[in-house]
């Protein structure tokens, strides 16, 4: 296997040529070359839609494709399509949304929709009089913008507002142009960008030719145009709630009231502690992000921002809040979310429109709705676990395919191994001895798996 070095004009080469040229770094370069292979599309078509996703594509990287059912958001049943790695992630969300069919279901309300972008200049003048002259800016942008903004403002969207922010305490001679815009049922990256480089270049044209401003302050440079992925605007809230006393039975050693006090203390930790914080909202976007992978969305932009969201008071919190009262619980989580249903990955991929199809063909607001309702779910499956019998035994005992999968256990051991589990604490060491034992067993263990 050769050492690796600078490979000059490798975006230039076919995808042919690229995976012999990374082959060279294996072994066994003939083997490396089949098995990316082998994940091919088996439509030529269609695996040219997948190459053109990104850039330098030599193979189709897979991840599970699952079903979580019987999701009751707001009186109406969606089974809900989840992409994620994380065995127990679906099997978490699966069991809340069950858990809560009988008691009411999911309740959401969308709190806002608008997103931002910026144009972010340097600027050394009178700020007064550009606050002066600030509407006549306006009304030039939008104008320059009409012909982007046209099939927008047709589907309900266009440019809210446009706004000068004066940063100039933080950073000499430092102003934004902050835009305020409603996308609709598209993420709007693309849109919002487009606008705002047309923002920006009015802008140098309103310095350079306006009579009111003097020699020196018709210099502006513009650093930077584009959308902020914090969009604390587009926000949607989802909740369950019940009496106390249907959380009965919810675990063998706890009555309904001691399982509700655990679970408020549960929350208040991540309120005020970071490093529960994390773990706690992480479990929020195990399901969030599952849904956006499912959907074509991008679910990087979307834990940015809700992770920044969760930080907004100077300290990193929990995104929930639970409140115990009057004999009531109620959990609620609260969470931007920008997110397209038009456009993008979500019409390009073809399981992301199948995702859509199964949803029903959500509007973004609906898939909001859905996306943080799934989120909630499987907190509340993480929170529950945890202050129960602890989130170690449903994971490992989910993880133990894996385990099997990694020892390369037939079928029949699979099988053998399931039961064998059922009572028993999983590690990789104890499926490991197992199997070792049933390939090798002494006469003892040959009886005790033949059910003597």
């Amino acid at each position: 296997m050769k050492e690796k070095e600078i490979i000059c004009g490798f975006s230039k080469l076919t995808k042919d040529q690229k995976l012999n040229h990374i082959s060279t770094y294996f072994e066994n370069p003939a083997d490396f070359i089949s098995e990316l292979k082998s994940y091919y599309h088996d439509d030529p078509d269609k695996q040219k839609i997948f190459d053109e996703f990104s850039e330098n594509t030599v193979s189709n990287f897979f991840f599970p494709f699952g079903i979580s059912p019987n999701f009751v958001i707001d009186g109406k049943v969606y089974h809900v399509p989840m992409v994620i790695e994380e065995s127990s992630v679906v099997a978490a969300a699966s069991k809340s949304a069950k858990f809560w069919s009988d008691k009411g279901g999911f309740h959401t309300e969308i709190i806002s929709t608008t997103k931002i972008g910026q144009v972010h200049f340097i600027w050394h003048g009178n700020i007064e009089k550009l606050r002066t002259l600030m509407p006549d800016l306006k009304d030039r942008m939008i104008e320059r913008t009409s012909s982007i903004t046209a099939n927008m403002i047709e589907r309900g969207g266009g440019i809210v507002d446009i706004e000068l922010v004066d940063m100039t305490d933080k950073i000499d001679g430092y102003y934004q142009l902050k835009a305020t815009f409603e996308t609709v049922d598209s993420m709007g990256a693309n849109f919002i960008n487009s606008c705002l480089e047309e923002f920006a270049a009015e802008l140098r044209e309103f310095f350079s030719e306006s009579p009111y401003f003097k020699e020196e302050e018709r210099v502006c440079e513009v650093i930077m145009s584009i959308l902020s992925n914090y969009t604390p605007d587009c926000v949607v809230k989802t909740w369950v709630e019940c009496d106390i006393d249907q959380l009965e039975g919810i675990d063998e050693d706890l009555s309904g009231e001691q399982f509700a006090w655990k679970f408020e203390k549960a929350v208040q930790i991540a309120t005020v502690d970071v490093h529960r914080a994390t773990t706690h909202n992480k479990g929020i976007f195990n399901g969030i992000d599952a849904i956006a992978l499912a959907t074509g969305n991008d679910f990087r932009a979307i834990e940015a921002c809700g992770h920044t969201y969760a930080a907004r008071d100077g300290q990193y919190r929990s995104l929930t809040e639970v409140t115990v009262e009057n004999g009531k619980f109620r959990y609620t989580l609260t969470v931007p979310l920008a997110l397209g249903t038009v456009g993008g990955l979500t019409t390009l991929h073809p399981l992301a429109k199948k995702s859509l199809e199964l949803l029903g063909n959500p509007g973004a607001t609906e898939l909001m709705r859905i996306s943080a309702t799934v989120g909630l779910a499987n907190n509340f499956g993480a929170i529950k676990s945890l202050v129960t019998k602890g989130i170690q035994k449903g994971h490992m005992k989910m993880h133990l395919l894996n385990i099997l999968n990694q020892l390369g256990a037939t079928e029949d051991e699979k099988e053998k191994a399931k039961v064998h589990f059922e009572e028993e604490k999983v590690s990789y060491n104890a499926v490991a001895t197992l199997i070792e034992n049933l390939r090798s067993p002494s006469k003892t263990e040959k009886a005790v798996y033949a059910g003597k």
